[in-house]
């Protein structure tokens, strides 16, 4: 077949600009790899020290108030946490945990003022938008190869994958439930002599919240998912476990880390959802 032009080398300029950023911000990867990763550490062994039994009873009873004053999400936490325990998979759930956390908590403190900024410019909007879509639609599996060029193998690198594949969904419900405030409200506030920063966050915001934190619900189970994918550049958490079993082709188990990692999951997830709709009502 005729070739109308030569190959475009994309991928030797990726490779090349790579690792000129990772040898140009050296300064910079090294200390985070180090400082942060000791952080987490800390983090994780700290969970890891406090008894078990006293975690499930304080998940137990903060599920027993957001659910407010219902049994079924206190049991099913209960049950599902002393299940985890008695597989001996309880350091690794601290370790899954903390990943989630700290990934999580990076991600709304970028995506947050990230996508109030969109929702005051027009401009911003329209250059992020292509740049969200760009990190939504990659593979996950792509981001291991960035993370592990910059930082190595371990924890960092899962977070920093994480956090480039779970920011966009805060970035665009901030956006969203900002441009989908009342107009009126917005200008009766500004009628009243409001400053910028008081209509932002005692009228947008408020308004905006029910909207945000489903885009935080999303960030913290996209946050999640890549538990296991995170684990094949060396995170480690129930998600090694998974991979473990996926190369030895142990099905039971994968099956009990996989069970551990659908408990969190639930967990967290009505979690967040149960404490947004407390806050709606």
């Amino acid at each position: 077949m005729l070739k109308l032009m030569s190959q475009i080398p994309i991928a030797d300029y990726t490779d090349t600009f790579t690792k000129k950023i990772t040898n140009a911000f050296s300064f910079l990867f090294d200390p985070i790899k180090e400082h942060f990763g000791n952080m987490m550490d800390f983090t994780s062994s700290s969970l890891s020290a406090i008894p078990p039994v006293v975690v499930i009873i304080i998940v137990a009873i903060l599920a027993f108030f957001l659910s407010g004053k219902k049994f079924g999400l206190a049991v099913f936490s209960i049950v599902g946490l002393w299940l985890i325990h008695n597989q001996e998979l309880w350091d690794k759930l601290m370790d899954t945990f903390t990943l989630v956390l700290i990934s999580s908590l990076l991600s709304v403190i970028i995506g947050v003022p990230i996508g109030i900024w969109m929702s005051k410019s027009s401009i911003v909007e329209a250059i992020c938008k292509p740049i969200l879509d760009f990190m939504q639609t990659m593979p996950a599996f792509v981001y291991l190869i960035p993370a592990v060029a910059f930082f190595g193998i371990g924890m960092v690198p899962g977070v920093f994958a994480s956090l480039i594949f779970a920011t966009p969904p805060t970035v665009r419900f901030t956006n969203l439930g900002i441009r989908q405030v009342s107009k009126e409200l917005v200008e009766a506030s500004e009628a009243f002599g409001s400053t910028g920063a008081q209509k932002l966050f005692k009228v947008e915001l408020p308004m905006a919240r029910q909207t945000i934190m489903a885009g935080i619900n999303q960030t913290v189970m996209l946050s999640l998912s890549m538990v296991v994918i995170a684990s094949m550049i060396g995170a480690p958490g129930l998600g090694r476990d998974v991979l473990s079993a996926l190369q030895r082709a142990s099905v039971g188990s994968g099956f009990v880390a996989g069970i551990g990692i659908v408990i969190l999951a639930i967990i967290i997830d009505r979690f967040t959802q149960t404490a947004n709709n407390k806050n709606k009502d």
